[in-house]
């Protein structure tokens, strides 16, 4: 609960979150005004590194366990992510790694994609059974999604996808997103 309250805690102070899928990108986060990075990038062999340089850097460190290289679906993924890398957290569509996560204390983060109104039932299906600390939905333009889901769930909700502009930001959090996050670095620093 401790990593959780903490990734709460530094994204109310920031609320966008910088998403980053290669070192370029890495780079420019570690030097943004964002306080959380999410790792979209990385393998069995460097994410400890890559999480070593984030927290370096002063910022929290989640890692999307599903885009690790050499990583199975198995729950024994997260204990090996806790190991190795002591980040705050994971990202994870899937529901049994979110669970394991929050049963290592770890903060757990459910990626949820919105495609139609039957994603949307069922994503709330999912977090029902996970629980989560918080759920990401994509694409994050969608203002409507964004309050019916939070009117439907008590997980807070991170928008990502497709955010671009410093309007996308404003258009997510007055919906109800708690923040977003974004692979664009010139909105890092807004």
């Amino acid at each position: 609960m401790e990593n959780a309250a903490q990734l709460l805690e530094q994204i109310q102070i920031n609320p966008v979150i910088a998403a980053v899928c290669n070192e370029e990108e890495l780079s420019l986060a570690l030097n943004s005004d964002c306080r959380v990075v999410f790792l979209l990038m990385g393998n069995v062999l460097d994410i400890g590194e890559l999480t070593r340089r984030v927290h370096e850097s002063g910022k929290l460190c989640v890692i999307h366990l599903d885009l690790i290289e050499g990583f199975s679906s198995k729950e024994i993924a997260v204990d090996a992510i806790q190991k190795a890398t002591g980040a705050e957290g994971i990202i994870s569509t899937r529901g049994a790694l979110i669970k394991r996560a929050k049963q290592l204390g770890l903060a757990a983060v459910q990626r949820g994609f919105m495609l139609d109104s039957r994603s949307l039932n069922s994503f709330e299906q999912q977090i029902a059974q996970s629980k989560p600390d918080f759920v990401e939905i994509l694409p994050g333009l969608l203002p409507k999604v964004i309050a019916q889901l939070k009117d439907r769930i008590s997980a807070p909700i991170i928008a990502g996808g497709f955010i671009h502009e410093k309007e996308d930001v404003i258009a997510a959090l007055q919906a109800g997103a708690l923040a977003v996050s974004a692979s664009s670095p010139k909105i890092w620093s807004v």
